[in-house]
């Protein structure tokens, strides 16, 4: 299917955005997980994080209503920029402080970033352009992950951390000169503001909409889980920088086969949601071996499960989002993303309590993750017949 214009630049946005991504996720928490490796570090880095972006997308929304997505996207380069800066400059006694200073425009960035790419999508997308969009944007992050890596971890090897925090500065600026192109999306001429009714029962109105928030619980947990354990896992497999960024080669690599398999196979999108959340189940299982291996196995199968359920997942909701009008979607998207964090930062904090991979914490939270897993198909089932007419036979007149 062509791709329309608006969508390119959506795509070329999303790419420039996910080369600084993509360094912030590997090598910003190998950063941190290198001063004492410790786990309690990379889940107090990623707990500030989500708590910025929790607050910056609600913010970004209703900046929206003044101003365009052109704004957003700049915020998101500044962010980034001050981002590498304070990595270069900032020292502090305090660790705790220090990590939560750089994780406070991380955090606003992808907030930001987050709500204008949702935001935009809902309200240009229509029909199969969401699992277009979605299926090229995983191509193109995945090309990104095959050489950003790579590259970062030479570059920091030939002239260490600061030298590539500096280079990223150059994708900084590239970021910004691309956000003067993407549409000019604003909810300004929306009757309302974003924050009016936009209590849980009048945003979650009917039952289709209600399945998303137990969808979007439980997702919240199986993201946050596979995001902060892959690298974990990667992160315990070597301390080189060179092999940790060819895992994350394999990995990519892995999961563009899944891909190929995705577009090549016609499966219905409810099967590859299934069969994305047993892969991720599996992988989840692994680590109990305790073998390197094993790792390495356990981050395949997570990150081809993590396709599969990201293209479908992402595709089911943004299709009944948007049904609503503009400043509805807004509502939605908040909420959607509030019910995602908030599940997200509950387990960041069980997760400062594991010390290692074998004690009791770490295997409850496993076994909670594989169950929000699988019972994420069973959330989507009843989203979709809960957006199917009634039977004749079902309809009844007043007062029978």
């Amino acid at each position: 299917m062509q791709l329309t214009g608006t969508v390119r630049r959506m795509l070329l946005m999303n790419a420039s955005s996910t080369i600084i991504f993509n360094y912030i996720g590997i090598f910003v928490n190998l950063y941190i997980w290198e001063q004492s490796h410790r786990i309690f570090d990379v889940a107090w880095f990623n707990l500030i994080m989500f708590l910025a972006w929790g607050f910056s997308f609600a913010t970004s929304s209703r900046l929206l209503t003044h101003f365009t997505t052109r704004l957003l996207i700049q915020i998101t380069a500044v962010c980034g920029g001050l981002t590498f800066l304070l990595l270069t400059t900032l020292t502090l006694d305090n660790r705790l402080l220090w990590m939560a200073i750089l994780a406070t425009p991380v955090g606003i960035m992808w907030g930001t970033y987050a709500s204008t790419q949702n935001i935009t999508l809902s309200l240009i997308g229509k029909g199969k352009d969401f699992e277009q969009y979605f299926a090229t944007a995983s191509i193109v992050g995945q090309v990104i992950s095959i050489i950003n890596p790579v590259i970062s971890a030479l570059v920091i090897q030939w002239i260490g951390y600061n030298g590539s925090f500096m280079l990223m500065l150059v994708f900084v600026t590239i970021l910004m000169v691309v956000s003067f192109f993407i549409p000019k999306i604003t909810l300004s001429d929306q009757s309302g503001t974003v924050f009016q009714s936009i209590s849980f029962r009048q945003v979650f109105s009917y039952s289709a909409l209600r399945w998303m928030v137990p969808s979007c619980l439980a997702a919240g947990v199986v993201l946050q889980f596979h995001n902060l354990f892959t690298l974990i896992f990667t992160f315990s497999v070597s301390g080189d920088k060179l092999v940790i960024a060819l895992l994350n080669v394999l990995y990519t690599l892995s999961t563009m086969g899944a891909m190929l398999l995705y577009r090549k196979l016609r499966v219905p999108e409810r099967r590859w949601l299934v069969i994305g959340v047993v892969a991720m189940s599996t992988g989840f299982l692994f680590p109990l071996l305790q073998v390197s291996v094993f790792l390495v196995i356990s981050n395949i199968l997570m990150t081809i499960g993590m396709f599969y359920f990201g293209t479908v997942w992402n595709t089911e909701h943004f299709r009944l989002i948007s049904k609503h009008s503009a400043i509805e979607q807004a509502r939605l998207l908040i909420w959607r993303e509030w019910l995602l964090i908030g599940s997200r930062v509950v387990i960041l904090v069980w997760i400062l309590g594991i010390e290692n991979l074998h004690g009791l914490p770490f295997i409850m939270l496993l076994l909670i993750s594989i169950a929000c897993a699988l019972a994420i198909p069973f959330f989507s089932k009843k989203a979709r017949e809960a957006e199917l007419p009634a039977p004749a036979n079902e309809v009844h007149t007043a007062g029978a």
